[in-house]
């Protein structure tokens, strides 16, 4: 195939974009600067210099292409608190895309996240991907909307990514903003009693995933890219700490948003995610190691 890739120079599209290589497609990564277009040149890839909002581009690659992966996220946005802004900015995009890929038969894989099970009410149990919302939600719009794509003629799909997506190429995601928000304090926190949960993926697993999304992910589904069903925050604060060998301690809610800074309302979720049924329909077996076991790796500790 030739395949279309919006994020492509990013943490997830750096894994992604080599994975779909060596299964023999080829790849086209939207780029939106010189230095995201020379790094999606040395991943091997063919180089559109656009962003999400050149809207014409994203549908004349997307004709042009056998088909799309969209990873690409206004994440600027979110840290800014603009979540609004930022899931107007990707349903617009994934508009654009649709609209060349109608009544094509061509793979879409949309992005959403597993934190959006919590925010739409899962509670008590671990989310699964027969889980749905009608709307209204942060990126469940998004969502609903590359689902219903079937009926356009798309062979569309979307993974709910887990909020931890972790790997020696994590840069800025959440893990390393914890680390430095620990750095910085002087101590690993964790909020109340630490039992809430966090489910986990590592990059490499999940640019399997989406390739195999790509290639034989039926029309409308949706799928989870978890490894870790949910692994307790009070045992990711604890690892962090030993890591960087200061205190761990419990802070109260009214104290989340000083610490951890805009994902203090994040680093509350109980979020436990289970992957069962995508593992079974695609096959995916993930074989990196966990979030704990990566980060006594040591990669996010270093200077």
């Amino acid at each position: 195939m030739r395949v279309f890739v919006t994020g492509a120079s990013g943490h997830l599209g750096s894994a992604v974009v080599p994975n779909l290589l060596s299964a023999g497609h080829d790849v086209v990564g939207l780029a939106r600067s010189d230095t995201s277009a020379a790094t999606i040149e040395k991943l091997g890839a063919e180089v559109r210099r656009g962003d999400l909002s050149d809207l014409d581009v994203l549908r004349e690659e997307a004709a042009a292409s056998d088909g799309v992966i969209h990873l690409a996220f206004r994440h600027d946005l979110m840290v800014n608190g603009d979540l609004a802004g930022a899931a107007q900015t990707d349903l617009a995009a994934l508009t654009a895309l649709a609209d060349a890929l109608a009544d094509s038969g061509k793979p879409l894989v949309g992005t959403g996240g597993t934190a959006m099970l919590v925010l739409g009410g899962i509670v008590g149990r671990p989310g699964t991907e027969g889980d749905t919302f009608p709307g209204g939600g942060y990126r469940i719009d998004a969502e609903n909307f590359v689902a219903g794509l079937a009926s356009r003629g798309v062979r569309s799909s979307v993974i709910r990514l887990a909020p931890t997506v972790h790997s020696s190429l994590d840069r800025l995601g959440f893990i390393p903003t914890i680390v430095a928000s620990a750095r910085q304090h002087g101590y690993a926190a964790y909020v109340g009693e630490g039992t809430n949960r966090w489910p986990a993926v590592h990059t490499l697993d999940a640019a399997e995933l989406y390739r195999l999304a790509l290639e034989k992910a039926p029309a409308g589904t949706r799928l989870h890219g978890a490894a870790d069903e949910g692994v307790p925050f009070r045992q990711i604060a604890e690892t962090i700490g030993r890591n960087l060998a200061i205190p761990v301690r419990s802070i109260s809610p009214d104290e989340a948003n000083g610490y951890f800074g805009f994902l203090g309302t994040f680093a509350q979720l109980d979020n436990p995610t289970s992957s069962a049924v995508t593992r079974e329909l695609l096959g995916w077996t993930p074989a990196h190691p966990n979030l704990i076991a990566d980060l006594d790796a040591g990669h996010y500790f270093q200077a």
